[in-house]
């Protein structure tokens, strides 16, 4: 028997195979969602522009080019921690794929807080998490946090143990801290006097909570007479007020030890604590196998195994001292 079809049927499979391959087309011309990743900073951009940088540069080398398979929303509180609150409930309100978090405990908690399902990665400021009820344990964090933590404590330690071996006549250190930042208040109050009875140090501890604060607390220092001064944690308000710092410990010719290597570029003596780069790198790490599908629950918290020595040997020059040459082999890093 002979089929007869229809012109309308032929027409109707010619507009359907049209159709579809209009929507196959669209399809593909449709821009690929990339992943975004929110940024949480308790500074500003200028002074956190070295750190996202190189996070940037360590995500790249992974395989991440901003702009292209991955984007980030910047939030930068200025030190007004208040607004930590509301620029994560920001990041969360943009739906951004994971935050990284540049800061310490208050702005991980305000992280937490704002959501309990996007992946939390923090950078290793602060106190123990496990301490402070951020995580469950570092092997299993649980939740939607992980990333690194700092060894605060031991690094205290290990820096007035630096100074001493450096500059064996000290025994007075004047230890300078911001009240603000918990881990400093954890570490001054709990930790360092343990280190200094071991050392054979006596410590007097001075807070300072705002700029106007720093002349009458360097007034009340010199008035003590140390033989040293240690500054734990580089806080906003430290950060904002490094150079004042750094030419008091010059001018009253105080051995001076730091937390962080930007205090020793800036003038200070020395500093121990963690590589910055190794951290970045990990953070980086961590942000990849998030975004390949690991849950933060399963991803164990890491503790850093690089730490950095370095040595300002023209501050050393100009306050008169003489670093032993042990101690100078040790170093990481010397600044001459």
């Amino acid at each position: 028997m002979k089929v007869v079809r229809s012109p309308w049927s032929v027409v109707g499979v010619t507009l359907s195979a049209m159709l579809f391959a209009l929507c196959s087309f669209v399809e593909g011309q449709q821009p690929k969602k990339i992943p975004r990743i929110g940024y949480l900073s308790n500074v500003d951009p200028a002074s956190d522009s070295a750190r996202s940088e190189a996070i940037r540069l360590a995500l790249r080398a992974l395989g991440y080019v901003e702009g292209q398979n991955i984007s980030t929303e910047y939030r930068y509180t200025g030190g007004k921690f208040d607004r930590l609150p509301q620029l994560a409930e920001e990041l969360v309100r943009l739906k951004v794929d994971i935050i990284v978090v540049a800061a310490a405990d208050a702005a991980i908690r305000a992280a937490k807080n704002a959501t309990k399902t996007i992946p939390i990665v923090m950078m290793g400021a602060g106190l123990d998490p496990v301490e402070a009820g951020l995580i469950d344990s570092l092997a299993r964090p649980g939740g939607n946090l992980t990333g690194i933590t700092n060894v605060g404590g031991e690094l205290g330690g290990k820096r007035l143990e630096l100074l001493k071996e450096a500059i064996p006549k000290v025994s007075r250190v004047a230890v300078l801290y911001d009240p603000a930042a918990a881990d400093s208040v954890h570490d001054v109050k709990e930790l360092l006097p343990v280190a200094a009875r071991a050392l054979g140090l006596t410590l007097w501890s001075w807070e300072v909570r705002a700029a106007e604060d720093f002349d009458k607390v360097f007034a009340a220092i010199s008035k003590w007479r140390p033989d040293g001064l240690y500054v734990p944690r580089r806080s906003p308000q430290i950060r904002d007020n490094e150079k004042r710092i750094v030419g008091f410990a010059i001018k009253r010719r105080l051995p001076s030890a730091y937390g962080s290597s930007v205090s020793v570029d800036a003038g200070g003596l020395m500093s121990y604590g963690t590589d910055p780069a190794d951290s970045y790198r990990r953070v980086a790490i961590y942000v990849d196998k998030i975004l390949k599908g690991a849950k933060p629950a399963d991803l164990p918290v890491e503790q850093p195994t690089k730490f950095v020595l370095v040595i300002n040997l023209k501050t050393a020059k100009q306050i008169g001292l003489t670093i032993p040459q042990n101690v100078l082999a040790r170093a990481d890093r010397v600044i001459r």
